[in-house]
């Protein structure tokens, strides 16, 4: 993303203008390059260097400041992204490390593949399936991976993750990110395990844990020298039959909680009816705490890029922002939102600027009446009953909002009234709300206090 930003014209500098500050100072710390330019002569240069930064490696936000008086000067700069300005290669791995890979695959008694927001952005879904057929291993898929490998592919599992991390002897990580979702790379892993790290960065290898081998490239790439180096079996694992049986354990476990018609709607029949309704193309948004946490357990992305998350920053309120991107982008998918209560009223006003714009898309609050994951560590933390500040009103008539500014809202209260009421929000072809209530006492437990 390459983020243009408008700044106070230099000649007003240090004097007090109208929104001085020094941006680029501000934004440092979250984008992968930030400069000021200061000549419009120069700005075609500064344009072509913030695109090759934002594209290398992990790609990321580049950020052009470019004050007034040199948005209103005047040069011949031609075209505005010079030709040639950056490279559009995609670096494969060192030959011997991925010999060496291959040959403790081929050792390992218990291995797994670990695939994240890396293969995602690599367009790697299709050499990670060949890759999971040739392996005959299970495949866990964390954050942006989501996706990249159909929820029904014998290989691919979900549920049985915290298992097969505790068990395996070896990890095949590609494009994963070792932070609090995985523990850190430490927490839950078997404490001899060994690990194979593929990423474009090699500032990523060995991050927050030590690596085995570690592969500086493309997931892709890396992933067809793995396949040419010869990485396969015949058969599979002897172990893997034990997390199937734990995967389907677990989700057999869920069940009550999915097929339950109480009143408050249980938070898991609430996600499994919006999982049985969407279209299997259908894009997802997650914009919550505890509720979306839930409803990633049950809720399917079958292609890349079809669920989107407030990622590791945990960003609450970019629901209408990503669901209206989305939709533009997937003109011809269903887009859907996943909310909180606490996380729609961040941002909720933004329905304007999609029932304004024509960007339909379903919004959905699993409203349990607070900010429920923060709710829970309180009373984790001081008791029950003692959550300050945590509190909201269950009752705020969010669809009535949505309904005020052009679009449609609906209440529901009980399970049975999901389907058609999501039925009837697509129906209408504007942007929606869904408000469902659901039952606060069962939401998560702070497991992340330490």
């Amino acid at each position: 993303m390459l983020v243009l930003s408008g700044k106070n014209p230099v000649v007003e500098f240090e004097m007090g203008s109208l929104q001085e500050m020094d941006q680029v100072t501000l934004v440092s710390p979250i984008t992968k390059w930030a400069k000021t330019c200061y000549d419009v002569r120069r700005l075609p240069d500064f344009v072509a260097t913030a695109i090759r930064h934002a594209t290398a490696g992990r790609m990321g936000p580049a950020f052009l400041d470019v004050p007034l008086d040199v948005q209103f000067d005047a040069a011949p700069v031609g075209v505005v992204v010079p030709r040639g300005s950056r490279t559009e290669a995609r670096p494969q791995g060192d030959p011997d490390l991925v010999k060496e890979a291959v040959r403790r695959l081929g050792a390992s008694e218990r291995p797994i593949v670990l695939a994240g927001g890396g293969v995602r952005w690599s367009g790697a879904h299709e050499a990670l399936e060949e890759l999971a057929h040739a392996l005959k291993v299970p495949v866990f898929l964390n954050s942006l991976g989501r996706g990249c490998l159909a929820p029904d592919d014998p290989w691919c599992f979900s549920a049985a993750r915290r298992f097969a991390l505790g068990q395996a002897d070896l990890v095949l990580a590609l494009g994963v990110d070792w932070d609090f979702r995985l523990g850190f790379g430490t927490k839950g892993f078997a404490p001899d395990v060994a690990v194979i790290q593929v990423d474009v960065d090699a500032t990523h290898i060995g991050r927050n844990r030590p690596v085995d081998v570690g592969i500086v490239g493309d997931p892709e790439r890396v992933i067809g020298q793995l396949l040419d180096a010869g990485a396969g079996s015949t058969k599979e694992p002897a172990w893997t039959e034990g997390v199937r049986d734990e995967e389907l354990r677990l989700l057999e476990a869920a069940r009550p909680g999915m097929e339950s018609g109480a009143v408050p709607i249980h938070p898991q029949r609430f996600a499994m009816e919006i999982r049985d309704f969407l279209d299997p193309d259908a894009v997802v948004v997650g914009d919550g705490g505890d509720i979306v946490g839930i409803s990633a357990s049950i809720l399917q992305a079958r292609a890349p890029g079809h669920w989107l998350d407030p990622g590791p920053f945990g960003c609450l309120g970019v629901g209408p922002s990503f669901a209206m991107a989305a939709k533009l982008a997937k003109p011809d998918k269903q887009v859907l939102v996943v909310y909180g209560d606490g996380s729609f009223g961040l941002n909720a006003m933004e329905y304007e600027s999609a029932i304004r714009q024509r960007i339909p898309f379903v919004g959905i609050i699993g409203n349990d009446g607070a900010w429920g994951q923060i709710k829970v560590a309180q009373e984790a933390l001081y008791g029950p009953g003692n959550a300050p500040a945590s509190e909201l009103d269950p009752e705020a008539p969010y669809h009535r909002m949505v309904e005020g500014l052009g679009g449609y809202g609906e209440k529901v209260t009980s399970p049975s009234e999901i389907r058609p009421a999501l039925t009837r929000a697509f129906a209408a072809n504007v942007p929606a709300c869904i408000n469902v209530m659901v039952d606060p006492t069962l939401m998560r437990r702070a497991s992340y206090l330490a």
